[in-house]
């Protein structure tokens, strides 16, 4: 099996290196005067990863997209569908979407902006779950998910990219799987908050109430409420809400403390993002929405979260009424 890995971050170098330990000959694209990519051509190696010798590097996007018999995509999801439309004319054989978002602009999932971009003719799967680069490479392992509209193409996938460091387990709820593991973030980032407060014993509470409220959510779209509990949201909880290496999380925490963050955290547009799908689907989300109503200064940080959990009391916690 040949693969080709689009985007040269963290996790796209992370997905090079452990492709390769698996067996799969892989080559990594980056864009042409990417600072990530320059770094793995000189040195091959980040902060994160040291890139197997066998691993090709190029900048070259139609290389890339001839090279394997999978490709997977990780970049932020924000740059999607630019990536998808300037791929659509070489892209071949199948796409693995490695990303935890939605399209800001239009809330849509990211594998129907591939619709959008692709059409049907490209068997497109993603793969999501709890797991840091760091962890990994000092071979810790976990387990993740693969999930599609194509049950025959999550297997095939889940099965060809299992190793000893990840365990795939078979997803059979798309809209479930996507929205679970985008708003995991948007948690994330208020569990930072928390920490920045001094107020992590509320991270149960937060847990709790998080997974309820996106599971009404998921449930409203037409997917599964109990896919909210598995891999993609509530068991990527600890990596998301917990663990140092949490780019959301240490977001969270710099938010409440003044101080810039120079990484990419993608709760922030997911939390946008779910504001669109809270009004369209009539479902009421109050993390999100503080969130949100944060990052846009309408709210100071600790007023936000201060009102979030002093809402009244109610006997549907667990129900189908508020949260």
């Amino acid at each position: 099996m040949k693969a080709a890995v689009l985007g040269s971050g963290r996790w796209a170098s992370f997905l090079a290196w452990y492709l390769q330990t698996i067996g799969v000959k892989t080559l990594l694209w980056g864009r042409e005067g990417s600072g990530h990519l320059r770094e793995l051509m000189e040195t091959r190696k980040n902060d994160y990863i040291q890139l197997p010798p066998d691993v090709e590097l190029t900048s070259d996007l139609g290389k890339a997209l001839a090279f394997g018999d999978i490709t997977l995509v990780a970049i932020s999801a924000q740059q999607l569908r630019v990536l998808l439309r300037e791929a659509r004319a070489m892209i071949r054989g199948q796409l693995v979407l490695c990303m935890k978002g939605l399209e800001e602009r239009s809330g849509l999932r990211l594998t129907q902006v591939a619709e959008q971009e692709l059409g049907k003719a490209v068997p497109t799967a993603v793969w999501v779950g709890p797991g840091h680069p760091q962890d990994f490479v000092r071979g810790v392992p976990n387990c993740m998910v693969i999930d599609s509209s194509d049950q025959r193409l999550t297997r095939e996938l889940a099965d060809a990219l299992t190793g000893q460091l990840i365990r795939f387990y078979y997803g059979e709820d798309l809209i479930g799987t996507e929205i679970g593991a985008a708003a995991k973030n948007v948690v994330g980032i208020a569990a930072g908050m928390l920490d920045g407060m001094g107020f992590s014993s509320l991270k149960g509470v937060l847990m709790a109430r998080g997974a309820r409220e996106i599971s009404r959510l998921v449930g409203a779209m037409g997917g599964e409420e109990i896919t909210i509990y598995g891999l993609c949201h509530l068991g990527d909880y600890e990596a998301t809400l917990f663990s140092p290496h949490s780019h959301n999380r240490t977001f969270g925490e710099c938010i409440v403390r003044g101080q810039p963050y120079g990484q990419l955290a993608e709760g922030a547009a997911t939390a946008f993002s779910l504001m669109r799908l809270s009004e369209l689907y009539g479902v009421e989300l109050p993390i999100c929405r503080a969130i949100s109503k944060t990052l846009r200064g309408e709210v100071e940080p600790r007023s936000a979260l201060t009102d979030l959990f002093a809402r009244e009391s109610t006997v549907e916690f667990y129900g189908p009424g508020r949260v």
